[in-house]
């Protein structure tokens, strides 16, 4: 029917639900042909009027996975293969494989609503429909060939579709030449509603916001390591340095006269131990000294003292 030019094509991801999706019709198609026969297949999983009320709940589903015919099996499978590995590539298999049911779904509660009598409803046209709805609103610009010859943007293809299914349901009133127009339509409105729903894509529009993130890389984030020096240790060191500069300071002081003969016996004899005790606190800090080299320091910390009043 069409064939579409991909600009974004990533042969390196596989599709597995479409493969899957495709495979599972043609294994339906291949039964039906072989051992059950299209009217034995109709019955068993196509949904017809009255299924509900006999309680054949399954149907509702199943009837997406039979087609009537070698020509509807292949336009339907040929449609999905077109549009619906872009879209599973840039929803993930499992957001896809739920978009398809429910458009699917989609189409046989429009189905249901209109068609309360006929003949069963079979086949995947409204799902792969839906499909075709996601593709446009992704990618509306994608240039197609209309049965191989007219080119024709995927927004205008899919709005062409659209108005050619309301045309036919209204004028053959749904299914009487044998098309589920209704269930067409259902399809594309299910497909609307889910796109239209605010929640519904999420992870793709999060996945898109993302994709320009710079690379930094796998590298494990270290810590900024804070000054080296602390407010502790620079207090110490101002009290180190005081002591000795006090301690500079009264050494060399030497004045003739009585005065400075007293004042050098009074200064105490250079101490070993206090030496010591001031490098530790440089070193290692206040909380360091032992008791004892405390009790030292005082006693110097109190002769300078008395020496400078």
């Amino acid at each position: 029917m069409a064939h579409a030019s991909y600009d974004e094509f990533e042969p390196s991801r596989s599709t597995p639900a479409v493969y899957w999706l495709i495979g599972l019709c043609v294994a339906v198609f291949f039964v039906q042909q072989t051992l059950v026969g299209d009217a034995n297949m109709a019955n068993a999983l196509g949904y017809s009027p009255g299924d509900i009320a006999a309680h054949s709940l399954w149907t509702v589903v199943t009837y997406m996975f039979v087609h009537g015919g070698l020509l509807h099996l292949v336009l339907n499978m040929w449609t999905l293969w077109l549009f619906g590995p872009r879209v599973e590539r840039a929803w993930g298999s499992s957001t896809f494989t739920w978009f398809y049911l429910w458009c699917g779904l989609g189409g046989w509660a429009f189905h249901y609503m209109f068609e309360r009598q006929g003949a069963a409803l079979i086949g995947a046209s409204a799902a792969i429909l839906g499909v075709a709805v996601a593709y446009a609103s992704r990618w509306p610009d994608d240039e197609v060939l209309f049965f191989g010859i007219v080119p024709m943007k995927v927004r205008w293809l899919v709005v062409f579709m659209a108005i050619i299914n309301v045309a036919f349901a209204i004028l053959d009133q749904g299914s009487a030449d044998g098309t589920a127009y209704f269930a067409h339509i259902g399809g594309i409105l299910a497909a609307l509603i889910y796109l239209r729903t605010p929640s519904a894509q999420s992870l793709d529009r999060f996945r898109r916001r993302i994709a320009p993130a710079p690379d930094y890389g796998d590298e494990t984030p270290r810590p900024v390591p804070k000054n080296s020096s602390r407010p502790r240790d620079r207090d110490v060191d101002d009290i180190v340095a005081q002591s000795k500069a006090a301690v500079a300071r009264v050494r060399p002081a030497q004045q003739p006269g009585v005065v400075a003969t007293a004042m050098v016996a009074s200064v105490p004899p250079p101490s070993t131990a206090l030496d010591a005790v001031l490098d530790k606190i440089a070193a290692e800090g206040l909380t360091s000294l032992t008791t004892a080299e405390k009790l030292l320091l005082d006693e110097w910390s109190k002769r300078l003292r008395e020496l400078g009043q």
